[in-house]
């Protein structure tokens, strides 16, 4: 149902634009021409993709909540449409689009987003009560996934029952618990499986009907992420696409080098709008270097535009709102401005679009100590943004760090352009301030 309503928001754009556009071009124009046969035509498809980007930015249609918040995200995904073609417009001095399919289009695309955004609210209400969740683990894997239901999972559930292995007698039958509570997926951690007693029961509710995960697969199903706890040596030795796809590794560097050379002009535009804005409020030098660890643990030196005071320390962990920010500098974090000098990595290299997070090389070396398996990020070239930016908030801690971890465990098992591609739009949605799917 919320795959249907994203379609259907998609689809439902590009019919008002084209059919407002034919109109236009066969019974208002004057002369009447054909639409189709036009310049217009890819300027409406270039209209269509504005929308629906705007649309997906501010969370459409998956997370309106309530009326009021529909109504508000599809007037604002409506105006930053039109407002967008309509600068367009200003820019190349002519009418791309006449005002009739402009405006009318942000009319008629608000009524058909809340209506989107109603059939998606309905279809995640469905979703809840469709995956209904039996546990067989110990209370602390229930309580953690548990919360981890709670916070934008990838696919949503209920945990509604639970059995804990340690706890019961021996031989003890959980089966009649399970089928009371409904279940329609029961989930293994690893010391259950071990265990084969629960092994049979399990095998007789797969038998009812019901599906079977062990805890590692639901996190990495419903949750996006690969859990620490779950993981053992042989569980990490996967393909990993940019090191075993030799064809999806040069695509993925294309597209790199693609993006990288037109941003080098806005890089360009922007740095003299933060010198002068460095000259009010942030006085110092404009870039801020630091070594961080690479591809292959090789250091390489990255850029970003300084946010904080000179004098302030570079090598402590850094928080969302840190201290040593000054106001400029939270303006270019606030607009993600600070990032842009990485346009100069990513043509160099360093940086690909979308991969695990380069960190700073004692950060990397304390890291390597303590988290099992840390080093295996290493083997891929690390990104601007990655699913573990996407999926987590800043990471301040070891603790934040080994969480962050388990999601960029998940991006090097399933890396590839289309997961790339998924990092990217919520990237984009995380600027508008939405987070989700």
């Amino acid at each position: 149902m919320r795959r249907a309503a994203r379609i259907l928001l998609y689809l439902g754009t590009a019919a008002i634009v084209l059919g407002l556009s034919k109109y236009h071009a066969a019974h208002i124009a004057d002369p009447p021409y054909d639409f189709t046969d036009s310049f217009r035509f890819a300027w409406a498809l270039a209209y269509i993709t504005l929308l629906c980007g705007a649309a997906y930015g501010v969370g459409l249609p998956d997370l309106a909540r309530g009326r009021k918040s529909a109504l508000g995200l599809s007037l604002a995904a409506a105006l930053a449409g039109a407002g967008g073609i309509s600068v367009l417009q200003l820019a190349f001095g002519s009418v791309l689009l006449p005002r009739f399919v402009v405006f009318g289009t942000a009319v008629l695309v608000v009524p058909g987003y809340i209506c989107c955004a109603a059939l998606s609210a309905g279809g995640r209400l469905r979703e809840e009560s469709r995956d209904r969740v039996f546990l067989v683990a110990g209370a602390e894997d229930a309580s953690s996934l548990e919360d981890e239901l709670r916070h934008q999972p990838e696919r949503p559930a209920r945990l509604i029952g639970m059995w804990v292995p340690g706890d019961a007698p021996p031989g003890g039958d959980f089966t009649e618990t399970a089928l009371a509570s409904r279940p329609t997926v029961v989930v293994l951690s690893r010391e259950a499986q071990a265990d084969e007693a629960v092994v049979h029961q399990v095998a007789a509710l797969h038998e009812a009907g019901m599906r079977v995960r062990t805890l590692s697969l639901f996190y990495e199903e419903w949750l996006g992420k690969m859990p620490l706890s779950e993981l053992e040596r042989m569980a990490l030795m996967f393909d990993i696409g940019e090191l075993h796809r030799a064809r999806y590794g040069r695509v993925k560097r294309a597209i790199d080098v693609a993006i990288a050379l037109p941003g080098l002009v806005v890089l360009v535009v922007v740095w003299a709008v933060v010198l002068v804005g460095n000259l009010a409020g942030n006085r110092g030098p404009t870039l801020f270097r630091q070594v961080r660890v690479g591809r292959w643990e090789r250091p390489f030196t990255i850029y970003k535009f300084r946010t904080m005071r000179p004098d302030a320390e570079a090598t402590a962990w850094t928080t969302a709102d840190d201290p040593r920010v000054t106001p400029f500098g939270r303006l270019l974090r606030r607009t993600h401005l600070d990032e842009l000098p990485q346009i100069l990595n990513l043509l160099w290299g360093d940086l690909s679009l979308v991969g695990p997070r380069p960190e700073q090389v004692h950060y990397v070396e304390e890291l390597t100590a303590k988290i099992p398996f840390y080093r295996l990020r290493h083997l891929v070239r690390p990104g601007i943004t990655g699913w573990a930016q996407v999926k987590y908030a800043y990471g301040a801690s070891d603790i934040d760090a080994m969480e962050k971890l388990q999601y960029e465990f998940y991006y090097l098992r399933h890396q590839g352009l289309g997961l790339d591609a998924r990092i990217v739009g919520r990237t984009l949605r995380s600027v508008f301030g939405r987070a989700g799917r």
